[in-house]
């Protein structure tokens, strides 16, 4: 009994130094270092609120939702716990995407502040950050950001990335211990002595190089410190003159910008720019234009509260930079503005801003210069998820600009900030066939269309439909999205897939996909060798040579009276989708009038258009537009049985008979025939046109002449599916066809 209760001081005290310990450092702003100590703590009394809450600020630079655990559980343990909770509770769930909740937190505190507080102007703004995070984090773009993984990213902050010319070697920022923590004997003798911390507890920046394996990987980065690695914090910038040239940053009289020369062996030893670019202030950041002759670049000497803007100074070749001149309140506001960089033909700038309407923290902007004015144009925030409730700094274009690179700290990171690429996803290339799940036969003339939204939520749609014979199809869509497919045949929806689209970033991604549906084709492709018949563009008049073939689909219902058929009218891509179904419906329609004039019934035929949806070529020519305009003739059959055998037509009777069936009259209310067997025939319509026919004795060759009311008159022969034809109308034009149906 004595001994325990001996040692329940010793653990208490030694609870109450670590606290004490932790709190000395979390008063230096080294929460890293406060974090160990409030850990043990927490260990021995889980419950202890003040570790809690300030475990959690501290916890903000490195892990957000551990952050927001702690404060809120310091919070329900002790409500009161500190005077600014509500404030910290903001911050959090700001940054864990809790904008509604963060704005309430703030709102609660500002309640709690006198009304001449310097405080509400921060809270103010917090609030708004909040109010611009919502809007920008609820209309997202079609961006991939990713990770350039733990080869190149770790524990600590990585920034500042810099990529060479040919995109294979990267130079960027690290405050890793890497390096720093060893021995480093620069050229001219400049030592970091091992261990040796910056003022926050971190490690000091140093650049570190990286080579490309490939699109995905990194080789290990090794350190530049031979020359480039000062006594304190330095920044890779921009690699210039065809990667000769290096800008970077050194914290020298608090901050100040150099450069160093690719010599023959490494870089050279970092030389600081002029007077006119570096102040006994802060200049963090730069850029210089390709041709060498304009800088842009950040810098705290010209306001009030240190706050950065940024500034341009040019100089003439082969002398220095001069004065510097700001680039103008369209960019700089009160708060930090830093980062310049600029689009390879100079148009666009991006920058990082902690003003503007920014999610909070430095969000990346971009502004496009307008030449006739002679200034920068109102800047827009690249939104989200380029940008994010947290700093989003050092924005730079690839070589070729299709992607950027940032540096950025996001929830799912390696710790503080990462350096990230940013791509926008781009469209890819579905193609497949729809196929029969029954037997994996083709399914021509079904239709697909692709269903999905776009990052924001806007409805995207796409379609096609299945080619003749192949059952092919391809689409061209927004890729990294689920689609849901809806497959339907001549109106009726088949069934409804879901199709997964990885994610691509360039436009040359192809996708093979085979959809296979439950169905079975109850139309007959092929009727008995009929052809289509075609149309001229924009008409649906019958031609000359139709009438061959609309006669033999008449005799061919006239032996089997069991058939029905689907005329189907088509046209090529020339008009609208709603114009060219009108136009087919009139193609069916025309065909469908004159059979029914030939004495087929009604209750045997139904029409469909489908416009352009049914191609049997490419419209990329005019040759091919004219396969496209036609109308086709299939068998109806009923659902699971297949075509059935079909009758020959009956033979002809003698040249100029007329009969009383219902086969192949060709005049309103009478049943005169004219036959595609062996023999001729004659016909005369109720409008005086008047047709003759001859088949010569091996049924391959088909003469048809017709002479109209107004000496119209027409020529057609027909042989081996070559048909040639000759017309003239009333008014004395004159029109010749020739093409090959099969």
């Amino acid at each position: 009994m004595l001994t325990t209760a001996m040692a329940q001081p010793a653990l208490a005290q030694s609870t109450r130094q670590q606290l004490k310990t932790a709190n000395k450092f979390f008063g230096q702003e080294n929460f890293r270092a406060s974090l160990p100590y409030y850990e043990q703590v927490l260990a021995k009394d889980p419950n202890n609120a003040e570790a809690l809450f300030r475990a959690g600020i501290a916890y903000m630079s490195f892990d957000k939702e551990k952050a927001s655990d702690y404060i809120y559980k310091a919070q329900r343990l002790k409500k009161n716990v500190a005077k600014d909770v509500e404030y910290w509770l903001g911050r959090v769930d700001h940054l864990n995407y809790n904008f509604d909740e963060a704005i309430t937190h703030f709102q609660a505190y500002n309640t709690t502040l006198k009304a001449k507080d310097s405080r509400k102007r921060e809270l103010a703004q917090l609030i708004q950050h909040s109010k611009n995070a919502k809007v920008q984090f609820n209309s997202p773009k079609d961006i991939f950001v990713k990770n350039l993984g733990p080869t190149i990213n770790t524990q600590w902050s990585e920034h500042s990335p810099v990529i060479s010319n040919d995109d294979k070697i990267l130079l960027f920022t690290s405050r890793s211990d890497n390096m720093s923590n060893t021995p480093v004997v620069g050229e001219a003798g400049n030592t970091k002595d091992k261990g040796k911390l910056a003022a926050d507890g971190q490690y000091y920046e140093n650049i570190y190089e990286a080579r490309r394996i490939d699109d995905d990987n990194w080789d290990k980065p090794r350190s530049l410190s031979g020359v480039l690695n000062g006594k304190g914090h330095d920044a890779s910038i921009q690699v210039f003159d065809n990667d000769t040239k290096l800008l970077m940053y050194r914290n020298d009289e608090d901050g100040d910008i150099f450069y160093s020369e690719k010599g023959a062996a490494d870089w050279t030893e970092p030389k600081k720019l002029n007077k006119n670019i570096n102040t006994s202030a802060y200049e963090g950041d730069a850029f210089i234009t390709p041709d060498g002759l304009t800088l842009y670049f950040s810098t705290g000497k010209y306001s009030e509260d240190n706050s950065l803007d940024i500034y341009t100074s040019t100089r003439v070749p082969g002398g220095d930079w001069g004065p510097a001149k700001s680039i103008g309140n369209a960019i700089n506001t009160p708060y930090d503005d830093d980062s310049p960089y600029l689009s390879r033909d100079g148009k666009t700038m991006y920058f990082s801003s902690r003003g503007h309407n920014t999610m909070g923290g430095y969000d990346i902007f971009k502004s496009e210069y307008d030449s006739i004015g002679r200034k920068w144009g109102r800047p827009e925030n690249m939104g989200y998820p380029i940008n994010t409730p947290d700093d989003d700094t050092y924005y730079r274009l690839s070589p070729d600009g299709s992607y950027a690179y940032l540096s950025s700290y996001r929830i799912g990171g390696y710790g503080e900030k990462d350096i990230y690429t940013i791509n926008y996803i781009k469209n890819a290339t579905i193609r497949g066939r729809v196929l029969a799940m029954q037997d994996s036969s083709a399914i021509p003339g079904a239709e697909l269309v692709f269903s999905g939204t776009q990052a924001d939520k806007t409805a995207l749609s796409y379609r096609d439909v299945s080619k003749p014979l192949t059952g092919e199809y391809q689409v061209n869509l927004l890729s990294g999205r689920t689609y849901q497919v809806a497959v339907s045949k001549d109106g009726k929806n088949i069934e409804t897939q879901e199709f997964a689209v990885p994610i691509s970033t360039n436009d040359s991604t192809v996708i093979e996909k085979d959809f296979y549906v439950n169905y079975i084709d109850t139309t007959a492709a092929n009727m008995a060798n009929i052809n289509p018949i075609y149309f001229d563009t924009d008409k649906y008049t019958l031609r000359p040579e139709s009438i061959v073939e609309l006669n033999k689909v008449s005799q061919l219902l006239a032996a089997n009276p069991g058939i029905n058929i689907s005329i189907e009218g088509n046209t090529d891509s020339r008009n609208t989708d709603e114009y060219n179904m009108v136009l087919g419906r009139n193609r069916a329609n025309v065909a469908y009038n004159y059979l029914k004039k030939a004495g087929i019934a009604e209750t045997r035929m139904v029409t469909v258009s489908y416009g352009e949806r049914r191609p049997v070529a490419p419209n990329d020519s005019p040759e091919n537009m004219q396969l496209n305009r036609r109308t086709d003739f299939r068998v109806i059959v009923k659902e699971g049985e297949g075509v059935p055998n079909m009758n020959r037509p009956a033979a002809p009777k003698p040249s100029g008979s007329t009969g009383t069936g219902t086969g192949t009259g060709m005049g309103m209310g009478t049943s005169t025939t004219v036959p595609l067997q062996p023999g001729k025939s004659k016909v005369k319509l109720e409008d005086g046109t008047k047709i003759k026919t001859k088949v010569d004795e091996d049924s391959d060759k088909v003469k048809v002449k017709t002479k109209g009311p107004n000496d119209e008159k027409s020529k057609t022969v027909t042989k081996d599916g070559t048909i040639d034809a000759k017309a003239k109308d009333a008014e004395g034009n004159k029109v010749k066809v020739k093409t090959d149906n099969d």
